[in-house]
């Protein structure tokens, strides 16, 4: 049908399309939205605006979704916290003019606020600057109102998303982390405030000559701010995911050049562009959609596609790719595929679909702290019960409850994955590893097959001249000065392959004239009044020139993984060159240790098989699968993960994008582009293979010491516990005052940090 206002046809397959509240919506191409009611599909009208207005993403505001990245199943229409684990929920489609998250700002100024006041709480706690200034003026409680000024804004403004967490926590029965924390924040503080201001209500010998109890402000304030750090950087970390998804829409052009029936032609949004239609593609432009040439022809860049850096000639009746890059010529195609149906938005999709798996390391502290809570609460009350009933004291009784609350307060074991990895990340990128995430750090320790882009990953991904065959009578440097010479008024990549050769060798370039491209063949030109030609068998053929002096050798260069190319002078052969993708130096002993430590080793390439076998045989990898599409490349990292392999996939260009984001682990070369670096979870600096052994061997040192830090802070309860709730008193008479208890959970946390420090020393 058409939009009642701007007349243009409603498309019920756009991928704008939502329902919503038993209303489906649909959108025209310009944004115009007509509604429908979702069963059985009756007209409900139109709210369309003129032509153009709103632009679809303002439309489309209302349809806007969030969910949790650890649980999918929840799904909300505006942003908040996940009612399972708490998390920040985040957009479940993501757009390229998506704004700064407002979840990491709240966060980030409540961290530097908090720090602000906790760094002095800390010290004139610890120092006891209060209490001696407050002598010294006589002013006994100076220290008591400095350290509570100080704590009650980091606790009550700063740590208020915790509480709000915690108290959803119960709400939903879903106990978490934030259960933990926001519990030992409010009895900690609690207690102290409850110290400061009743200091009577506690029994004697738990009050000093003064008469004043123990508080815990700072324990409160450093839990507060330390749980902050840890939001921000794994808000940091989460909205980096997104960075690849807006860069791959990046690249679709915002418009398209239309041929008209009349013959005009304008210049349209892309969001008109339609199946059928006759779009002209201009030198330089990118490629609007997906479809073929109708008419011209010229050398479209793939790169983004199939990773190679040669680009591909292109004729009329070729298949033509949305966003690639098209060369000097100017094409006129016929639109095909448009919209989600582009090989564009697929690759956005899979990587989007692919980036919504979370590894369990998250998961692991709130599926502990589901059990941990409701015991240790139990605890506490019972302690309460016991000392009330038994007790020499009533007062006892709280004492000794807010022990066991506060020696069992999460800080050791929130510190003991979050410390691990930050000091890990930093030793990694002291040699060149750089992880992205502890999802990455968790996984890596356990893959047992690498797949590998051959371009730009095994290889330089540059063309380089590789060989040079004079035919008799002829030299090196004689027939690359012609060939050098030729290409100088070629744009291709081969021509900046021989100029580079030449300009290394010192060979002066020849005067050319009446030069000339021969479309799919090669070129040619006069020089010093000879005719010269330079391309495949096929363009010899056509000039009358004899190849096959130097056929056989072709045919060894192209089993050789390069491209053989002929030159010609006067209708005679006089050389052949031999242009290919070289080996990078490091490749061969990084491919020895990665199968020495027991790696299986499998190359996944766009490029064609002949050439993928023989860089294969050259470093010694059996298993090689050629000539596949990005979606394809990700459809080959399911199938090894569904015959149980937990696959770490490397690779450096935009082609590798879902492949690298759906492994298990994605690792992608410092040299590559910037979207496959946001879709990996491991980025190595200098492109060296030899880096994924190093980072294997750092991530099976990082989750040993997390598992250390976990161990020891489970030990730490278990033993803290029972003596906080007074299992020793009956017979040695000994009480765990929360002073002690305060004191001993600084130490805990103290052991995890210094344990996780080890980790800069970590050989690699």
């Amino acid at each position: 049908m058409k939009d009642p206002v701007c007349g243009m046809s409603v498309a019920s397959d756009s991928p704008h399309n939502f329902e919503y509240a038993g209303t489906d919506y649909r959108f025209c191409s310009a944004g115009c939205r007509t509604k429908f009611m979702a069963e059985p599909g009756r007209y409900l009208g139109s709210d369309s605006v003129p032509h153009g207005h709103p632009e679809p993403e303002a439309a489309l505001a209302v349809s806007k979704q969030w969910t949790c990245p650890m649980h999918p199943q929840v799904v909300s229409d505006k942003p908040g916290t996940c009612p399972i684990c708490g998390m920040a929920l985040e957009p479940r489609a993501i757009e390229l003019n998506d704004g700064p998250n407002p979840e990491l700002i709240d966060m980030r100024r409540r961290l530097w606020i908090s720090a602000a006041l906790t760094v002095p709480l800390v010290v004139i706690a610890m120092s006891g600057l209060g209490h001696r200034l407050g002598m010294r003026w006589n002013l006994p409680y100076l220290g008591m109102w400095i350290e509570f000024v100080l704590a009650s804004p980091v606790v009550l403004w700063g740590g208020w998303p915790f509480f709000v967490r915690a108290v959803d926590s119960v709400r939903h029965r879903s106990l978490n982390m934030f259960t933990l924390i926001g519990l030992g924040v409010a009895v900690a503080y609690s207690h102290s405030v409850v110290a400061a201001f009743f200091p009577g209500l506690f029994p004697a010998d738990l009050r000093s000559a003064g008469g004043v109890v123990g508080m815990y402000f700072e324990v409160a304030a450093v839990i507060v701010t330390l749980v902050l750090l840890g939001q921000v950087l794994e808000l940091q970390a989460r909205s980096r995911t997104g960075a690849a998804v807006r860069a791959l829409l990046g690249l679709a052009p915002k418009t398209a050049r239309r041929v008209e029936p009349d013959g005009g032609e304008r210049d349209v949004p892309l969001s008109e562009v339609q199946v059928g239609d006759r779009l002209r593609v201009r030198p330089g432009e990118r490629i609007p959609v997906d479809g073929v040439v109708l008419e011209g022809s010229s050398a479209v860049d793939e790169s983004m596609v199939s990773g190679e850096a040669i680009p591909v000639e292109k004729h009329a009746g070729d298949r033509l790719i949305g966003a690639t890059v098209n060369g000097t010529g100017t094409l006129v195609m016929d639109a095909q595929k448009v919209g989600r149906d582009t090989l564009l938005a697929q690759i956005v999709r899979l990587v989007s679909e692919a980036q919504r798996t979370r590894a369990p390391i998250q998961k692991l502290a709130d599926k502990v702290s589901g059990y941990f809570v409701p015991v240790v609460v139990a605890i506490a009350i019972m302690t309460f019960v016991a000392w009330f009933t038994w007790g020499p004291s009533p007062a006892h009784a709280f004492v000794n409850a807010v022990a066991v609350l506060i020696i069992a307060c999460p800080c050791a074991l929130g510190l003991a994955t979050p410390i691990s990895i930050m000091v890990a990340t930093g030793r990694g990128a002291q040699a060149g590893i750089l992880f992205r995430n502890a999802e990455a750090i968790e996984t890596f320790q356990s893959i047992d097959t690498l797949v590998v882009d051959k371009t730009g990953t095994l290889t330089e991904g540059k063309p380089r001249l590789l060989a040079i065959v004079p035919v008799e009578g002829e030299s090196d440097a004689s027939v690359l000065q012609l060939a050098a010479s030729l290409e100088q008024g070629s744009e291709h990549p081969l021509a900046a392959a021989m100029l580079l050769e030449s300009k290394q060798r010192g060979i002066a370039l020849l005067p050319v004239v009446d030069f000339s491209a021969v479309a799919g063949k090669g070129i040619e030109g006069t020089i010093d009044g000879k005719p010269i030609a330079f391309g495949n068998a096929a363009l010899m053929a056509e000039r009358g020139v004899d190849s096959a002096p130097l056929a056989t050798r072709a045919e060894e260069l192209r089993r050789d993984g390069l491209t053989a190319v002929f030159l010609a002078r006067s209708s005679r052969l006089v050389g052949l060159f031999g242009v290919g993708d070289p080996v990078k130096d490091s490749t061969q002993p990084a491919i020895s240790e990665l199968r020495a430590a027991g790696l299986r080793v499998v190359m996944l390439t766009g490029d064609n098989r002949t050439t993928a076998e023989a860089v294969a045989r050259r470093l010694g990898i059996d298993e090689v699968i050629a000539d596949v599409l990005p979606a394809d490349k990700a459809e080959v990292i399911k199938r090894l993960q569904r015959e149980g392999r937990t696959v770490a996939m490397a690779g450096d260009g935009i082609n590798d994008a879902p492949a690298l984001a759906q492994a298990q682990v994605g690792i992608a070369m410092g040299t590559g582009t910037d979207v496959a670096m946001e879709s990996a979870g491991v980025t190595l600096v200098k492109g060296d293979l030899r880096g994924i052994v190093r980072a294997r061997m750092l991530s099976r040192a990082t989750m040993a010491n997390i598992r250390q830090n976990l161990v020891f802070a489970f030990i730490y309860n278990a033993l803290g516990v029972p003596i906080a709730a007074g299992v020793l008193y009956p017979a040695f008479g000994l009480l765990l005052s929360p002073m002690i208890a305060a004191a001993a959970m600084s130490l805990s946390s103290v052991s995890v940090i210094a344990n996780a420090l080890r980790l800069r020393g970590a050989k690699l």
